[in-house]
């Protein structure tokens, strides 16, 4: 980066005094708040949590042993067994009041979030949004989704077949750091709609936001037992809980899935893993520029890129690249970098230490391989110890890290293709598959890009909220991005048992009215074949 380019990045210094009337961490985190939060909290040892703002403490928070782990899963089985006799309607209308309550009382929440992940508001409010749009679809959609469902038995009028969805029990969830509300009570919502008790851990880092939610989740009517929050480090806490679950959600990393997976199985025990991606955007020749440049800003810098679905690779068609890029390069160099708890900042700070050392590290080695930066490239200790301008890199090849490594901060590599295959091609070409973009203005040739690219989820003309915010759809990765989806059907149901009630009726399945076994065999032969000639399925 230029001298002439860094002044157009803007932020504002936390070490300056404050605006008159301007809230603070000490504002927001008061004692008096953190008891409250963590009062359900069982925890011998003490741990602490931080702002990535100024890098100074927020809370002293309990720290939980394996013991009470055990102790929190004993509690919520004993809760769960009342929970799922209580109706399902009845269940459904807590979501409903919890979705009123978080809108009333965003404010509380966006400060916790800011103040715990160092994100923009605006980035905070993302996740508000996607909690109340879930708390509305599953408070209104649950009853459909879990009611009996009648289908065509073995033999059509003899055999009346039910299937019934039972709660799996006590689910253990294991929530990262990035969204802090979303995806950790976002994720327990259809699991306690559906007749389950919940152990969460949160990270320690980002626990406040969790806490508030299960606060208010309480105020709704949700029992307090049903909802257990365990604190701790992830190698010590993470393993207990994956051991005493009935099902295990997890949204983490690949490597660690992975291990969740393998502890899962070994007990047979159900997952869904939510990990990993290296997503694309496709800028085809025929694509709105400036619309392209503005959702491009959208799709690689929200939550300074500390976002599973966020685009890291830009491959845009030969034709139009430079124009894009100068385009793109000039809304990244405008972004405003801040710390305030209000609207206005474009993009907020990186989590912490490690996470801006693997940017550092991404970038360095990009640039010692002959990588070139077009816009950011620097750390901004000026704003805050953690922050990093949003980056982009153009001339990236293998074996750059950057290019294949997800990197989860806010830096995109931007690629040239000639042909619409070459652009699928290169898409695909990474073992993640969890979001995808595609940006053109003829819809149905958009559609079929999008039919072509391998990750769980596509947006056309946009970065990721519209599949994400579509909650009545599924939403999960490919290949190495995880297993199962949440959201629709799929991220209900899988907190269930499905089990089959077969009701016979006036025959019996075997031989009778006198038939042997061999005329038995004839008849359900020729029966066999009426039922296909009449379609029955």
């Amino acid at each position: 980066m230029t001298d002439a380019q860094a002044p157009e990045i803007t932020g504002t210094n936390p070490l300056a005094p404050s605006p008159a009337g301007a809230r603070t961490a000490a504002d927001v985190v008061t004692p008096e708040l953190v008891a409250q939060l963590t009062k359900g909290v069982v925890g011998s040892g003490r741990t602490t949590n931080h702002t990535p703002f100024t890098g100074e403490k927020l809370a002293d928070l309990p720290e939980s042993t394996p013991e009470d782990v055990t102790g929190a899963f004993e509690r919520a089985r004993a809760a769960q067994a009342v929970w799922e006799r209580t109706p399902v309607r009845q269940r459904a209308a807590v979501l409903l009041r919890f979705h009123d309550l978080v809108l009333e009382r965003q404010a509380e929440v966006l400060d916790l979030i800011q103040l715990e992940t160092g994100k923009a508001r605006l980035h905070a409010h993302e996740e508000v949004q996607a909690v109340a749009v879930a708390a509305r679809h599953y408070g209104r959609k649950a009853p459909a989704y879990l009611r009996p469902k009648r289908h065509t038995g073995a033999v059509p009028t003899l055999t009346k077949v039910t299937e019934l969805r039972h709660p799996r029990g006590v689910v253990g969830q294991i929530a990262p750091w990035n969204y802090p509300l979303e995806l950790s009570v976002g994720d327990a919502l259809p699991a306690f709609v559906a007749g389950n008790a919940v152990v969460m851990k949160p990270d320690t880092e980002t626990c406040l936001t969790a806490l508030w939610a299960r606060d208010l989740l309480i105020e709704a009517g949700l029992p307090a037992e049903v909802f257990q929050v365990v604190l701790g480090e992830g190698p010590v806490v993470g393993p207990e809980v994956v051991r005493h679950a009935d099902y295990v959600s997890f949204t983490g990393s690949t490597r660690t899935g992975r291990e969740v997976a393998q502890d899962a199985a070994a007990r047979l025990v159900g997952v869904s893993l939510e990990l990993g991606g290296k997503n694309a955007m496709l800028v085809l020749e025929d694509a709105d520029i400036e619309k392209a440049a503005a959702g491009a800003v959208r799709a690689c810098f929200s939550s300074a890129g500390q976002l599973c679905i966020s685009i890291e690779r830009l491959y845009v068609h030969e034709s139009v690249a430079d124009v894009f890029l100068d385009r793109f390069a000039a809304r990244t160099r405008a972004m405003r970098l801040g710390t305030s708890l209000s609207y206005g900042a474009d993009m907020g700070s990186l989590v912490g230490e490690r996470q801006l050392q693997t940017v550092k590290a991404h970038v360095a080695d990009a640039v010692e391989r002959g990588a070139k930066i077009v816009a950011g490239g620097v750390a901004r200790p000026d704003i805050g110890p953690y922050f990093y301008e949003p980056t982009i890199l153009d001339g990236v090849v293998a074996p750059m890290a950057v290019c294949a490594a997800e990197t989860f901060g806010p830096v995109v590599s931007v690629y040239r293709f000639r042909t619409e295959d070459e652009a699928v091609e290169q898409a695909n070409s990474t073992p993640y598959g969890l979001n995808s973009s595609v940006w053109t203005k003829d819809a149905r040739r958009g559609r079929g890009v999008a039919a072509r690219l391998r990750t769980g989820t596509v947006n056309i003309n946009e970065g990721y909220a519209p599949a994400y915010g579509s909650v009545q759809s599924p939403m999960g990765g490919m290949k190495d991005s995880g297993l199962g989806r949440r959201h629709g059907s799929e991220g209900i149901l899988k907190y269930t048992e499905a089990q089959t009630v077969a009701h016979q009726r006036l025959l019996p399945m075997a031989p009778s009215l006198g038939m042997d076994d061999e005329k038995y065999a004839a008849f359900m032969s020729r029966s066999l074949r009426l039922m296909k000639a009449f379609r029955f399925r």
